[in-house]
């Protein structure tokens, strides 16, 4: 089969030529780097790149292949996907398919054949910027259209990736009952709680506080997603009316929740925090752990009231990664505690909100 020519162009009238992978046609969105050099299956199904092209900085993808048990959601999230080399023949013993075959079986575009290195140099300069994957135009009318595609921090994402109703997941019947509450959640979060003994039910991020709390949940976990959190008024006021009522976890978009429900301000990074090596100091301790992350959010650590404290902070930028109450059973990270892909040095989060969980019991 003849290869079909590619172009990546962003919306500064950059353009990057290659060879289409995937669905031929055109995918349009924020144009970010993750710097994980595996688990490209589980950030493509990651429902926090939802409207996000992903570009990937390890130079070969694909060659362990494409397997059902790496998946972070129902199907593809990311709009579209630039490598520098895809790898057409996997070898692994899990593999089912090709990275190719994948994306054309869910309809996304891609492109390879990108200088990635050029184009992360890019957005770290610039800052993120949206872009556009075509095969069928010129430079100058991708461009064209690129400039009337709404903007990714315009559009609210949360409610095309939560699930549309109420749904239980396998596990110890008897075990603490956690209300997860499902803003582009991924499942490695439902397996570790699982795995630590807990019943968990999922809800849609369009469930109130009382829809929540007539569950009778012993905690509930506010999940990662997609998207500018300061879009999300609704979760904001839903995340109030639980304050005080039972312990809370919040992850990503779910930690960035709790810091504007308690009245802080958010804002967007340049180029934001994607890949599995991000260093995130425990202020408490004093330790370092290496984590995995995804978000292009921040929670402005000035704009706290005194009753929220700092807890973790990102070591190369300083950023807060990390909320605790000094008096309610709530904490949050802004990393990714369920890792996959990344480090699983973080699982202990998962541990210490079942442990909170449980002596909020007695």
């Amino acid at each position: 089969m003849t290869p079909i020519s590619a172009l990546l162009v962003l919306e500064d009238g950059s353009v990057f030529e290659g060879l289409s992978l995937g669905a031929a046609g055109r995918a349009q969105g924020e144009v970010v780097f993750n710097t994980s050099m595996t688990g490209y299956q589980e950030m493509l199904t990651d429902p926090s790149y939802r409207g996000q092209i992903l570009t990937l900085t390890y130079p070969l993808i694909g060659n362990y292949g494409i397997n059902d048990q790496a998946v972070e959601s129902r199907h593809i999230q990311a709009a579209g996907l630039v490598v520098r080399e895809a790898c057409l023949i996997p070898s692994h013993w899990q593999s089912q398919g090709t990275l190719d075959d994948y994306l054309k079986s869910q309809g996304i575009p891609g492109i390879c054949g990108v200088d990635t290195r050029a184009l992360t140099r890019k957005l770290r300069t610039k800052g993120v910027m949206m872009g556009t994957i075509t095969s069928d135009e010129s430079p100058a009318q991708a461009l064209e259209r690129l400039k009337v595609v709404p903007r990714y921090d315009f559009i609210d994402f949360v409610p095309q990736v939560t699930t549309l109703s109420l749904y239980r997941w396998e596990g110890p019947p008897d075990g603490p009952h956690i209300v997860a509450i499902d803003c582009g959640l991924k499942l490695n979060i439902l397996r570790l709680l699982s795995g630590l003994g807990c019943a968990i039910t999922v809800v849609p991020a369009t469930a109130s506080a009382e829809d929540v709390l007539a569950l009778e949940p012993r905690g509930v976990v506010l999940s990662p997603g997609p998207g500018d959190p300061a879009l999300l008024g609704y979760m904001e006021q839903t995340v109030k009316g639980l304050i005080g009522k039972v312990p809370i976890l919040g992850i990503c978009l779910g930690h960035q929740m709790l810091g504007r429900a308690f009245g802080g301000r958010t804002f967007k990074l340049k180029f934001g925090h994607r890949g599995g090596n991000h260093p995130v100091k425990d202020l408490q301790t004093g330790r370092v752990y290496i984590t995995a992350q995804n978000h292009g959010y921040a929670v402005d650590g000035d704009s706290l009231p005194p009753q929220v404290e700092v807890s973790h902070i990102n070591l190369n930028d300083g950023t807060v990664e990390g909320l605790r109450h000094r008096e309610l059973p709530i904490l949050a990270i802004q990393y990714h505690s369920e890792a996959s892909p990344g480090p699983l040095d973080n699982v202990y989060v998962f541990e210490r909100f079942v442990d909170m969980v449980r002596k909020n019991d007695v």
